[in-house]
């Protein structure tokens, strides 16, 4: 039997004891209860066995009943003990599917510490006792969301989601983080209070919880099942929080500023070997040029450009000139450093030693490559061909479970797991698997489609655990997509699930607005690793471009509507946030003094790489090139220009099908019919002026606008809608 803490041993007793109190919902299956220092929300699952949630809790002991207002989906607490007022708010939200929500609020009677609070939830058996098995399926970890998904016993599930944008104003006077608040060992699971290390403020109210749970008989029993059902459950659940709304930021200046600072800030390039590369911090000249670099930059730019109706441009020029200088006769593929500069190689870092090879970043460079082979850039190409005989011979060797780093001319192991017993880079099988299906579309050859599938099969059996770097994770699900299009192999499309569960998992769905977290936008941030303490600019722009590609490469398909809603929202919101990776829209005072690798110009439009918990400074890292394609591939993603006029459309959620027509343009929205995008029209001539109509074709409604300004026009639409714009040119005093 496992051991528990005095409090669980208290309260388990005092539960079985305590009269229940009515609640008096039309449905639901929750009863309340007081014990001396507690109020419980009481579950019972169909054989009887229970699952009890804390809400007000008395530190002092006695905890009395003052009111109790009920309605027939919502009843709120009143209570008191010798230091605190509480208001408790229990709601019904989906009575047919056990789904409801508690909010805690207190209200000190003195000024006070808080130095410990238990975990708010306890499973019981049938008889009472602590129930000594269940299963976490996922937990909160550093200052990703507030979520807590378990199946308790062989019962039910249970998710579990904290409302931590709640808990700001508690964070921002106690000096304390909402990182690692929700999680736990069984028995003892759930949310605790952060610890003070300044007093709550006498007569103020806070709030302390905020948790919104969903309860499910029939546990998953498999991973395609806990994915699908965790994909579910987080879309209900942010169906039901708070979220903020985003300003539109205007990429289409913010462009121009980066490109300008990327080609003529010296900070950005180094030369070696003949030619100027990127470096991949802004003023690191000891570190020699890597190929991921050049190509993370190249590719969205060329997307931009490809929006623009160019062609040329002297950057794309000495970025292409560059990349032959990477590959290496005798390994037979390109690498990671520019072989001219391996000298300066400093063996400061596992991987900073010639020949070191992660094996996530020898497929990322190919796999742009290949994109840049189906644009027809015949030097890729000619890299692409010459080096992928070597992927196929390493994958082989390590029979597609690769380690951390291996030594690339005899692929000896140098680092096999991440940490002891974790196992390698658990989600470069799919980036594996998408190269071999880049390449079976280039070539036609069924071998490379065998090497994808053969490599899918390690993905299996590790749910969260897939995930290793946030990019990598999403280009695999698109991988996956793909797979299951070419077999219509269901196997293949759970796999993307899982891979997509992982992702979403390794967000930030709550605002932090304490601290130096008032300065930025956080809510819905990727994190670049499971364990990473920061989110990173680059990885999410790559998520972001896989998220658009997954949806795009779903069309005409029956997927969750849950991965829709997730998509759309992520997309929404990273369009709105991640501008705020630019120093120059940050004060000053929030930026590390001195960054790891390199220096921060905070005039320069070049992301920081790390953006931190409110308490810490960000940029500790450094100021990424690499990062530079944030704009490049905002851009041709969600401003739509329209032929031969001066107008553009601008949508925050993904768009799909886009057809043409004389004087009208129609679009069909992804995401869900039940949450709202905007949708801007842009005039790009003065001397150009339109009157414009947005149609919802499924309703023929005319949509109203919102705002309406000098050269913009705002509209609000919900998702999942086929729209249409039609437009009359106005004459101008100009132009008559």
């Amino acid at each position: 039997m496992k051991p528990v803490s005095i409090w669980a041993a208290s309260a388990q007793k005092e539960i079985q004891e305590a009269q229940p109190l009515e609640l008096n919902f039309e449905r639901g299956s929750i009863i309340a209860k007081l014990t001396s220092d507690s109020l419980w929300l009481i579950h019972t699952w169909t054989d009887g066995s229970k699952l009890a949630f804390r809400t007000a809790y008395s530190p002092s002991g006695k905890l009395e009943m003052i009111s109790q207002n009920k309605s027939s989906q919502k009843t709120i607490f009143g209570l008191e003990c010798n230091t605190l007022r509480f208001s408790v708010t229990v709601e019904v939200l989906k009575a047919e599917q056990d789904s409801f929500s508690y909010q805690v609020e207190a209200t000190p009677k003195m000024d006070l510490h808080l130095p410990f609070w238990p975990r708010d939830i306890l499973p019981l058996t049938k008889s009472g006792s602590i129930k000594q098995q269940g299963t976490i399926h996922t937990h909160q970890v550093g200052t990703r969301s507030g979520i807590l998904y378990f199946n308790d016993g062989t019962t039910g599930s249970v998710f579990y989601f904290q409302n931590l944008t709640a808990l700001n104003h508690y964070c921002q006077d106690t000096e304390s983080s909402a990182a690692e608040l929700v999680g736990g060992s069984w028995p003892e699971i759930g949310y605790h209070l952060p610890k003070s290390r300044k007093p709550i403020k006498k007569d103020k109210t806070y709030t302390l919880s905020h948790a919104f749970v969903t309860l499910e008989e029939n546990p998953p029993k498999n991973e395609s099942e806990i994915a699908q059902q965790y994909l579910k459950r987080l879309a209900d659940t942010y169906l039901t929080i708070p979220k903020p709304e985003r300003c539109y930021h205007n990429w289409l200046k913010t462009v121009e500023k980066g490109l300008r600072d990327l080609w003529y800030h010296k900070g950005c390039w180094t030369f070696a070997g003949g030619h100027s590369y990127l470096n991949a911090y802004v003023a690191d000249y000891r570190t020699p040029p890597e190929v991921m670099v050049q190509l993370a930059v190249l590719v969205p730019m060329l997307e931009y450009l490809d929006w623009k109706d160019e062609r040329d441009h002297q950057l794309v020029s000495e970025l292409l000139e560059g990349l032959p200088g990477f590959y290496k006769n005798d390994t037979g593929t390109i690498v990671r450093w520019l072989p001219a500069a391996e000298s300066n190689l400093d063996h400061s870092e596992e991987q900073k030693k010639p020949s070191v090879m992660a094996s996530w970043y020898l497929h990322h460079p190919l796999m742009n490559l290949a994109r840049l082979t189906e644009r027809g850039e015949k030097t890729a190409a000619h890299l692409l061909f010459s080096s992928i005989d070597y992927v196929v011979k390493v994958a082989k060797h390590f029979e597609y479970d690769w380690p951390v780093f291996y030594q690339m001319d005899t692929l000896q192991v140098l680092k096999a797991e991440t940490q002891p017993g974790q196992g390698g880079e658990k989600d470069v099988p799919g980036t594996y698997a998408d190269l071999m299906l880049r390449m079976y579309e280039l070539t036609k050859e069924r071998k490379y489609l065998t090497e994808a599938k053969k490599a899918s099969e390690k993905l299996k059996g590790l749910t969260f655990d897939i995930f290793y770097q946030a990019n990598n994770t999403a280009f695999s699900a698109v991988a996956m997509l793909r797979l299951y299009k070419l077999t219509d192999d269901r196997q293949y499309l759970d796999l993307s699930y899982i891979l997509l569960a992982s992702i979403f998992n390794n967000v930030q769905l709550w605002e932090c607005d304490y601290g130096h977290g008032r300065n930025f936008p956080n809510f819905f941030a990727v994190f670049p690793l499971k364990d990473a303490p920061y989110t990173a600019a680059y990885e999410e722009q790559e998520v972001y471009a896989a998220m658009h590609q997954y949806l795009k490469e779903a069309e005409g398909l029956d997927i969750l509507p849950a991965v829709r809603l997730l998509i759309a929202e992520f997309i929404r919101h990273m369009v709105g946030r991640v501008a705020y990776y630019f120093p120059t829209m940050l004060p000053g005072r929030m930026l590390a003094g001195k960054p790891k690798t390199g220096e921060t110009d905070p005039t320069l439009w070049i992301a920081l790489e790390d953006l931190h918990d409110g308490w810490e400074p960000s940029g500790e890292v450094g100021q990424e090139v690499y990062g530079a394609g944030i704009a490049f591939g905002v851009i041709p993603r969600q401003y739509h220009r329209i032929t031969n006029e001066e107008l553009i459309l601008f949508c925050d959620y993904p768009i799909g099908r886009v057809n043409y027509r004389k004087q009208q343009l129609e679009i069909q929205i992804d995401g869900d019919p039940r949450l709202e995008c905007r949708i801007i029209l842009l005039e790009q001539d003065e001397h150009e002026q339109y009157q414009c109509k947005l149609v919802n074709l499924g309703t023929g409604e005319q949509l109203q606008a919102l705002k309406q300004e000098k050269g913009l026009t705002e509209f609000s639409s919900t998702g999942g809608q086929k729209l249409a714009l039609r437009w009359t040119k106005m004459k101008t005093a100009n132009n008559e």
